[in-house]
C-alpha cells in the first residue's frame, strides 16, 4: 500500500510540474506575472522574479511573494504533502534550484499527541517528505539541512484540534531572513 501511494504521489507531481507554465500576461502597458504582479518591463524587478521566471532572493521579504509563505501543515499522523503544500514547496524548490548558494533548513513538528519519540520521528518523516520533493525538483541536497522537534516546539499552546493542527508542520527556515 506503502508503494502505490508513493506511485500516486510521483504520478500527482508529475502532472502538477507539466501543468505548470507562465503565461506573462499583460495588463495595459505593464506585465503580469502568473502571481498576479504587475511591473514595467518585464516585471521582474518589482515582482521580485529574476531572470526567465525564476524567484530572487528579495522575493523571501516580500510579503506579496509565494515565498513568503514558509510553513507547510500536515494532517494527523501523516507526512503526506498536500496539494497546498506541494505548491509551497514547489515555489520554494524552484527559488533553491536557481539558487545554489541559498541553504535552508525543513524544521519538522508534531502535535502533542503521542510519544516523544513517535513525534521526533513523525516530524523528520514530515521534513524528509519536503526534502525528497525539493530534490526531485533539482534542489541540491546539500543545500537542504533537516531537523525535528517533534512536540517540543509548538506554535500553539492550547489542547484543542485546532491548536493541534497548527503544531503538524514543516517550516522553512533560510539563514539571514
Amino acid at each position: 500500500m506503502l508503494s502505490s501511494n508513493r506511485w500516486i504521489m510521483m504520478l500527482g507531481l508529475a502532472v502538477v510540474m507539466s501543468g505548470c507554465s507562465s503565461t506573462g500576461d499583460k495588463k495595459g502597458d505593464a506585465e503580469v506575472d502568473e502571481y498576479g504582479t504587475a511591473g514595467a518591463g518585464t516585471g521582474a524587478e518589482a515582482s521580485g522574479m529574476a531572470g526567465s521566471g525564476g524567484f530572487s532572493s528579495y522575493s523571501l521579504n516580500d510579503p506579496s511573494s509565494p515565498l513568503s509563505r514558509r510553513i507547510i501543515y500536515f494532517e494527523y499522523d501523516s507526512s503526506e504533502v498536500d496539494a497546498e503544500g506541494q505548491d509551497l514547496v514547489s515555489n520554494h524548490a524552484a527559488f533553491l534550484a536557481a539558487n545554489p548558494e541559498q541553504m535552508v533548513t525543513l524544521e519538522g513538528h508534531a502535535d502533542e499527541r503521542g510519544s516523544r519519540e513517535y513525534n521526533i520521528a513523525l516530524g523528520e518523516g514530515r521534513a524528509e517528505a519536503v526534502r525528497r520533493m525539493m530534490e526531485f525538483q533539482g534542489v541540491s541536497p546539500g543545500q537542504i539541512s533537516i531537523v525535528s522537534y517533534g512536540e517540543e516546539k509548538p506554535s500553539a499552546e492550547e489542547h484543542s484540534e485546532a491548536a493541534w493542527q497548527l503544531n503538524r508542520r514543516v517550516e522553512l527556515i533560510y539563514p539571514g531572513y
